[in-house]
């Protein structure tokens, strides 16, 4: 069972009189259990789709920001730009195919 955990879950396990062995991640480390740990909590919210799922999901997010130096704010300002630029996904527009129009 090795994964990234949040930070209270060793204290959890104590708790439940179970001993874990846990050790601190270099930075390298974190980074790639923090794309492996969005992919899982991704997947769980596929399977279950529910909003602590999607909860999950948003705290790796958060921390992919703070270790990448970036803000929400700056996220959202991208959010908004591409959303300006190539819109959004409220019209539900499921694209089926492109063909080649016509050459002169």
């Amino acid at each position: 069972m090795q994964k990234l955990v949040r930070d209270l879950i060793p204290n959890i396990i104590k708790e439940q009189g179970k001993v874990p062995t846990t050790r601190i991640l270099s930075d390298e480390e974190f980074k790639k259990e923090l794309d492996k740990k969005l992919l899982e909590e991704v997947q769980e919210y596929l399977s279950d789709q529910n909003i602590e799922e999607i909860a999950d999901v948003m705290e790796v997010i958060y921390t992919l920001l703070d270790i990448h130096g970036w803000t929400f704010e700056d996220v959202e300002k991208v959010r908004k730009e591409k959303a300006q630029n190539r819109g959004s996904f409220k019209e539900k527009i499921f694209l089926e195919s492109i063909e080649n129009g016509r050459e002169n």
